[in-house]
């Protein structure tokens, strides 16, 4: 086989088996072992690999953040703590349409910053909200967008544990990468919060049966609020690691299980048996991941699709936008996880030789472009037909909402997230403002 045919056999391979339902990590990784036997590669390549899958994966402490996030938020998930403030917020909140729709949003931030597992807020608001959305005068549409798109946050806002993997494939630090996250968060949350209110116009006020008082109000939010702070603040300021906040976060939200009594051995074994297999996934896939990426660039991968990128013009932007557009379809059919591991290790090195005439070099102009990334990759759980979030509603909604009307809904959600992300593009102050970088 020809040199410059093995990269586009080694991706078109990967992807069919992909697609075929195979285990990605397995994909990525046999796919490698392959491509090094038909190859030019020599086979002490395999030697290689195995330093590579040792420095990336197996020693790099900062992936030690991602079990304790992911077993924060299963603790916060099964014990009920995080239902108990959504519950609270609503109460709160939702005496009006737009209240009530503000209430759904506020507890999607809230559950993002406390768990960062998108299939945990998806369903918990689905469960909690889409029957009060309704009762106020939402169609079921804007009902399922609002639902997916709030819950879908928890893999932006930090700790995100999507934000953990581009900080370490990026080479950036992790702390900016969090604080860089911030202004698009927030920004995508009044972008949703306009539309909310545009759509709730004309609905009537609900009458309020159900005021909760304010002793009652901080005793459900304050803790979760504490906790967000205390692990995220304490990221940020630089007090801790992000392995040694994620230690600090996990051990917090056991306290909070403790303080509304719904501590258990069952609930403690639960969420950590969920917690290995949620975390071996993921680092299955990177182990396989290291081993795809690096033989890709030993056939010449990366050389190739820098061609092709360039192949579209070669100024700065005209190159970003083709990264970007690549990433957005590729969204459509993959896992942000799988994008990220194959490729920002061939992206990231293309984009840190642009000058983009806006100031920002080094690590700012990479922690600028993750975030960028991150909030497309957001977007991908969005997109039909294979988002994820429109998976856990579906399965969460149960016969309230059909499939096509979950996509309708989630259409402008999506418009909104490329607007942010254009916004973001123009003015990258709105990302590096509180980077330390």
């Amino acid at each position: 086989m020809s040199d410059s045919l093995l990269p586009l056999a080694m991706a078109g391979l990967t992807l069919t088996a992909i697609f075929a339902g195979y285990r990605v990590g397995m994909v990525l990784a046999g796919s490698a072992a392959l491509f090094i036997l038909i190859s030019d590669l020599p086979i002490a390549y395999f030697n290689l690999l195995i330093s590579r899958i040792y420095a990336n994966v197996l020693s790099n402490w900062l992936l030690v953040a991602v079990p304790m996030f992911i077993f924060m938020g299963l603790i916060l998930e099964i014990s009920g703590a995080a239902e108990r403030s959504l519950k609270a917020a609503q109460r709160a909140l939702g005496g009006s349409a737009a209240g009530m729709g503000f209430s759904v949003l506020v507890i999607g931030v809230l559950l993002a910053a406390s768990s960062g597992i998108v299939g945990a807020s998806v369903v918990l608001l689905a469960l909690l909200a889409l029957p009060r959305l309704e009762e106020v005068g939402y169609d079921k549409q804007t009902s399922a967008g609002l639902v997916a798109a709030s819950g879908t946050l928890a893999i932006l806002i930090p700790p995100s544990v999507m934000l953990i993997v581009l900080g370490d494939q990026l080479q950036t630090p992790v702390p900016d990468m969090f604080a860089g996250a911030i202004g698009p968060g927030l920004l995508l949350v009044l972008a949703y919060g306009a539309f909310i209110i545009w759509r709730a116009r004309g609905l009537p006020a609900q009458p309020r049966h159900d005021r909760i008082s304010l002793p009652r109000l901080i005793f459900d939010l304050a803790p979760l609020l504490a906790l967000v702070i205390s692990v995220l603040g304490s990221i940020i300021a630089g007090l801790a690691t992000p392995t040694e906040a994620s230690g600090l976060g996990a051990f917090g939200a056991v306290l909070i299980t403790l303080l509304y009594r719904r501590f258990s051995f069952a609930m403690l074994m639960e969420a950590a048996t969920r917690t290995v297999t949620t975390t071996s996934v993921v680092l299955f896939v990177m182990i396989g991941a290291t081993c795809f990426s690096a033989v890709f660039k030993g056939v010449g991968g990366d050389d190739l699709v820098e061609a092709g990128i360039t192949a579209f013009g070669t100024g700065p932007y005209t190159v970003l936008a083709v990264v970007m557009g690549a990433i957005f379809i590729l969204g459509f059919v993959l896992d942000w996880l799988e994008i990220t591991l194959i490729l920002m290790p061939i992206f990231a090195p293309i984009v840190a030789g642009l000058d983009f005439g806006n100031g920002l070099t080094g690590d700012t102009l990479l922690i600028w472009f993750g975030i960028l990334v991150a909030v497309n990759l957001q977007t991908s759980f969005l997109t039909p037909p294979f988002g994820f979030s429109l998976f856990y509603l579906r399965g969460a909604a149960g016969n309230s909402l059909t499939t096509p009307q979950i996509y309708r809904g989630v259409l402008p959600f999506i418009a909104l997230q490329v607007l942010v992300l254009v916004l973001l593009i123009l003015f990258p102050g709105l990302i590096t403002g509180l980077t330390s970088s």
